[in-house]
């Protein structure tokens, strides 16, 4: 009889280094939202992939950083930092290019509180003309981690990545699966379509006001075949309202166009989404307004 293995695996790095883009090649499906700004993943997410003999549990987390402005910033950190002492092994995701501070604060984190095993992830190496450049990569990395794997992969293409998976199976302890074999978050479906409007100003603004968004689900009720969602947007000052707003309302619609869609494809029903753009001036740098915001203090 086949040994069931279930195991908690934390998925780590600095921002922008592709974390949430291989939770979601691996799930086979968006669970957490991407773009190419750093520091798009903000909370804890729990992603599960249930094979025939093994359950594993991936934390997806904020992108780890030395610059801790604001309060948003350290909850972030100590939302990625908390979980390495509680998984059972780290999958240390770096890019092939440079090692930064960012990946040293990582790898010191790792280094001091790591019980459980470790893979080095390289990411990106779709982006390389030859793959010979890794090889130093390869070499510097395993005489910083000698008793991790390390191994070559890109989250966008897929290269590598079942290679990744069966390694992380064969390092689950032994014992129960955790949660139903058809479950794939322990998220909300709340706080699921909260997100996907966060993702959509991501991708939409320019380089620093998406860190002074945050979204609050008001209204999710199901009605038959009609989902109704309100949804707030909080900025922190009046001229990003008119940011986000634009001009005659044009950005606005477009977010809550594009945010339709998505939430249409996750809760399967048709979706009617109102948006509001309001003003909650510093809630960014004030942890008191973060926890009415939904950022749970770690």
């Amino acid at each position: 009889m086949t040994t069931q293995r279930c195991g908690y695996v934390a998925i780590l790095g600095r921002p922008n280094v592709g974390k949430s883009t291989l939770l979601n090649r691996i799930l086979g499906q968006k669970v957490s939202i991407t773009s190419r700004k750093p520091q798009t993943t903000r909370h804890q997410l729990l992603g599960i992939r249930t094979l025939a003999d093994h359950q594993i549990l991936y934390v997806d987390t904020p992108g780890i950083h030395g610059q801790e402005q604001r309060a948003i910033n350290r909850y972030m950190n100590r939302s990625a930092l908390s979980v390495i002492s509680d998984v059972d092994l780290a999958v240390f995701i770096v890019d092939r290019t440079a090692w930064t501070s960012d990946d040293q604060i990582v790898a010191d984190a790792l280094l001091a509180d790591l019980d459980g095993k470790l893979i080095i992830a390289i990411n990106k190496i779709d982006q390389l003309d030859n793959k010979e450049k890794l090889l130093p990569v390869l070499a510097d990395l395993q005489s910083r981690f000698p008793k991790a794997d390390v191994i070559p992969i890109s989250a966008v293409t897929g290269e590598n990545v079942s290679r990744l998976e069966d390694i992380i199976g064969g390092l689950l302890p032994p014992g129960p699966f955790y949660f139903p074999e058809d479950q794939i978050t322990d998220r909300s479906e709340r706080f699921m379509v909260s997100e996907i409007v966060r993702e959509k100003l991501m991708r939409q603004l320019g380089k620093e006001l998406p860190y002074s968004v945050t979204i609050q689900v008001d209204r999710f009720v199901i009605e038959g075949e009609v989902t109704q969602i309100d949804a707030t947007i909080y900025v922190e000052r009046e001229s990003q309202k008119a940011i986000v707003i634009g001009g005659k309302g044009v950005r606005l619609k477009q977010i809550g166009s594009d945010a339709r869609r998505d939430m249409e494809k996750l809760l399967g029903t048709r979706v009617m989404l109102t948006t509001w753009v309001k003003v909650k001036s510093g809630w960014s740098d004030d942890e008191r307004a973060l926890k009415s915001l939904g950022y749970d203090q770690v």
